[in-house]
C-alpha cells in the first residue's frame, strides 16, 4: 500500500463475512455500501464533528456518542436503543458508528441487541480503533467488577478505515493505537517496524481477520489477539483508564514477555525483544507509579480467560498460546521486578 491508495481486506465468515476499507477517502463509500443493505433508515452514532460522515440519502437520525472507557456501560446502550425505537428504526435498517474504539464497541453491543441484531457499519476514527477495535465482531461494555464483561459477537456489515481521520489525532491517540500495533510481532506480524503507517494498518487488519475467520468466537486461536491485554486491562482499571488502553497493552506485552522468561518459555534475547519492540514505537515499557501489585493480581483473577486461576497469552517455543493455571507466585515475582514510571 502507497500514500493515496486504498486496500480492501476480506474477513472471510460465510454468510457473515464483510470486507474492511483502507485508505484515504473510504468514507465515501458509505452510501453505497447503505444502498446494498437496502436500508430504509439510518442511525448514526457519532463522536465526531457532523460532517465527517457522509449523507447517505435516507432519513438519519443523527445521536452524540459519548466517547471514552467511562461511557462503555449499558446505560449508555439503552440511551441509544431507546431513541433508536423513537425514530422508528428497524432491525432491516442500519446504523453507522462514527467515532473511536469505545465507540465502536458500545454502538456495536446496542447494534446486536436492537431488534436481536440490526446492521451496523464502523468508521473508526483512531489508529487504536482502525488496527484492531472495529474489526472483528467483538462488542461489549464495562462492569464495575471488570472491562468488557458484557458483550456480544456481532459482525459489522462492513468497516471504513479513512487514513484522512488519523491526520487530526494528537500524538498520545497515535501513540495509544502503536500499543495494539506493537503486540502484533509476538502472534505473527513480526515484520511491521519498518513499514509506513498505512501498511501497518493493513498488515495488522490482514492478521486479526485472518485469526477471526477462523475462530469467529474466541474459543481459540483468536485469544492470541489479547497478548498483553490481561495485565494490560488490569493496568487500565487500577488507574482509572488514565493509562490509556494501547499504553496500558504496551506495558502488558513487556511484563508478557517478562513472565515467559520467568516461566522458561523463552530465553532472555526473546525477552529483551519485548521490550525493544515496545520502546522502538515509543510506549511506555514499566508499570505506571502507585499502582499496587496485589491490586492488580487481584484485578487479573477477573479477566475473561482467567477461568482456572491467573491466565495469559505468552510467548513459547512454539508461538505464542494461552496459558491457564499460570502459578501466582511467578506473577508477583515479575511483577516486582518490572520497572516503575517516576512518580
Amino acid at each position: 500500500m502507497h500514500d493515496g491508495t486504498t486496500e480492501r481486506v476480506a474477513v472471510d465468515l460465510g454468510d457473515r463475512s464483510y470486507d474492511v476499507h483502507i485508505g484515504p477517502g473510504v468514507r465515501n463509500l458509505l452510501p453505497d455500501i447503505v444502498a446494498g443493505t437496502g436500508a430504509r433508515r439510518v442511525a448514526v452514532v457519532s463522536a465526531r464533528p457532523p460532517d465527517w460522515v457522509p449523507d447517505c440519502g435516507r432519513p438519519t437520525l443523527r445521536l452524540d456518542a459519548l466517547d471514552g472507557e467511562h461511557h462503555k456501560t449499558l446505560a449508555e446502550v439503552e440511551r441509544l436503543c431507546l431513541r433508536f425505537a423513537e425514530f422508528g428504526l428497524t432491525r432491516s435498517d442500519v446504523i453507522v458508528s462514527c467515532g473511536g474504539g469505545t465507540t465502536t464497541d458500545v454502538v456495536g453491543l446496542a447494534a446486536a441487541v436492537y431488534h436481536r441484531g440490526t446492521p451496523v457499519i464502523h468508521l473508526p476514527t483512531s489508529l487504536l480503533a482502525q488496527v484492531d477495535a472495529s474489526v472483528g465482531g467483538k462488542t461489549a461494555v464495562n462492569l464495575p467488577a471488570g472491562k468488557n464483561l458484557v458483550g456480544a459477537f456481532w459482525q459489522p456489515a462492513a468497516v471504513l478505515c479513512d487514513s484522512e481521520f488519523l491526520d487530526t489525532l494528537p500524538p498520545r491517540e497515535l501513540l495509544n493505537g502503536y500499543g495494539e500495533i506493537a503486540r502484533c510481532h509476538f502472534i505473527g506480524a513480526d515484520d511491521l517496524l519498518g513499514l509506513p503507517l498505512p501498511d501497518r494498518i493493513v498488515a495488522g487488519v490482514r492478521l486479526k481477520a485472518s485469526l477471526v475467520a477462523a475462530d469467529e468466537r474466541d474459543g481459540g486461536l483468536r485469544h492470541l489477539l489479547n497478548y498483553g491485554h490481561t495485565l494490560g486491562h488490569a493496568i487500565e482499571r487500577a488507574t482509572d483508564y488514565e493509562v490509556r488502553h494501547g499504553e496500558a497493552v504496551a506495558i502488558g506485552t513487556v511484563f508478557a514477555g517478562r513472565l515467559s522468561g520467568e516461566l522458561g518459555r523463552i530465553p532472555p534475547d526473546r525477552v529483551a525483544e519485548h521490550e525493544a519492540v515496545v520502546s522502538h514505537y515509543g510506549l511506555p515499557t514499566g508499570l505506571p507509579a502507585g499502582v499496587d501489585d496485589a491490586a492488580l493480581v487481584d484485578l487479573m483473577r477477573h479477566d475473561k480467560k482467567a477461568t482456572v486461576g491467573l491466565a495469559f497469552v505468552l510467548d513459547g517455543p512454539n508461538g505464542a498460546e494461552l496459558v491457564r493455571g499460570v502459578p501466582e507466585r511467578a506473577v508477583a515475582d515479575t511483577l516486582a521486578a518490572m520497572p516503575r514510571a517516576e512518580k
